[in-house]
């Protein structure tokens, strides 16, 4: 499976959390804790400017997840989970696979 997700805080980090609030309303710090625990993995990924994605079976993609929402919650109250999944079982390498069979098919259509 591929599984694209973005994560992200929202409110105040509970009273006493280790993470200190910050005051232009970025959240690249959160992000990069769960960065850090997709790519420890060890789960071909990929990151952009919007989604994280990783490839692997259901159970460690989704304890992959789990675990990148947790690290984000110590930066807000709340948090946000956006996730978008194409299931294929038999399939792997499609991380790279369907990008390079694209960008053929884009060089087809030239």
């Amino acid at each position: 499976m591929l599984l694209a997700f973005s994560v992200a805080p929202s409110g105040q980090p509970a009273s006493g959390s280790p993470v200190s609030s910050n005051d232009d309303a970025s959240v690249h710090d959160a992000v990069a804790a769960a960065v850090k625990i997709v790519r420890e993995s060890g789960l071909p990924n990929r990151t952009d400017s919007m989604f994280t994605t990783i490839e692997g079976e259901w159970d460690e993609v989704f304890d992959v997840v789990k675990r990148a929402t947790e690290a984000v919650g110590r930066y807000g109250s709340r948090v946000s989970l956006v996730i978008k999944a194409d299931i294929r079982p038999g399939y792997s390498g499609e991380l790279t696979g369907k990008v390079e069979r694209l960008e053929d098919a884009i060089s087809r259509a030239e």
